[in-house]
């Protein structure tokens, strides 16, 4: 991570930093933080860093315990499938929306995703891949035009690309993952809302079970005490 330029907002660098290394994955899910070290490594003081931190406990990326810590938003198989469920309905909401707004801008820049999505796989650049994929989602919601549902999407947006980022990393589910949202692609083009739209809460519904299989073999694969190890309190 490079230091920090001094600006008007330090607070606002440092939240950006340090999501993106969470959405990322250079962060592992329920990794203890340490405001000193965070600030040695930005070049500036605790305290942007601090209110860094909050920015992004409220955007779901940090839990913080008091007397213990700041440590990366961790979630077991019943939070999962609770955000997914959530997902499923905003999404759902917004392609239907998007459709009725603007269906050819909306086949426009799905193809164009599309085409870059395929350069990535052949690339096997998988980062820029996971973060097409949330960008083909990302344009149901900017173009439904109702700015309430892309607040609500919001919410949730940076920790669902950092599952994503964590838990789509087979090769043969971005094999999958792509033939689905060329033919979602081709059916907006189409004209066949009813099928995108199903095939959307398909999607959404067969990347929901990956996650849930995933996060039980890492359960398996992490010993118990290694996860307390994990969750240890740290100086601040």
């Amino acid at each position: 991570m490079s230091t920090l330029d001094r600006g008007p907002s330090l607070t606002d660098q440092a939240a950006q930093e340090i999501r993106n290394r969470i959405v990322r994955g250079q962060f592992q899910l329920g990794e203890p933080l340490s405001e000193i070290a965070l600030a040695n490594e930005l070049g500036v003081s605790k305290t942007p860093v601090r209110e860094a931190l909050m920015v992004l406990k409220r955007q779901g990326l940090i839990e913080v315990h008091p007397q213990r810590g700041s440590f990366v938003f961790d979630m077991d198989a019943s939070q999962v499938r609770k955000l997914s469920e959530l997902r499923e309905v905003l999404e759902l909401a917004a392609i239907r929306m998007a459709l009725a707004t603007d269906r050819k801008a909306l086949a426009r820049q799905w193809a164009d995703i599309v085409r870059k999505m395929r350069k990535a796989l052949d690339a096997d650049d998988t980062e820029l891949y996971r973060t097409l994929d949330g960008g083909f989602h990302r344009a149901l919601f900017e173009l439904a035009d109702n700015a309430y549902l892309l607040e609500a999407y919001e919410m949730i947006a940076f920790r669902v690309q950092a599952l994503r980022n964590r838990l789509s990393l087979a090769p043969s589910l971005n094999v999958t993952s792509f033939e689905e949202h060329v033919r979602l692609a081709e059916l907006v083009a189409g004209g066949e809302d009813d099928a995108a739209t199903e095939l959307m809460g398909r999607h959404i519904a067969a990347t929901r079970e990956h996650y849930l299989a995933a996060i039980k073999a890492r359960g398996e694969e992490v010993p118990a005490t290694a996860l307390k190890g994990r969750r240890r309190a740290i100086r601040r």
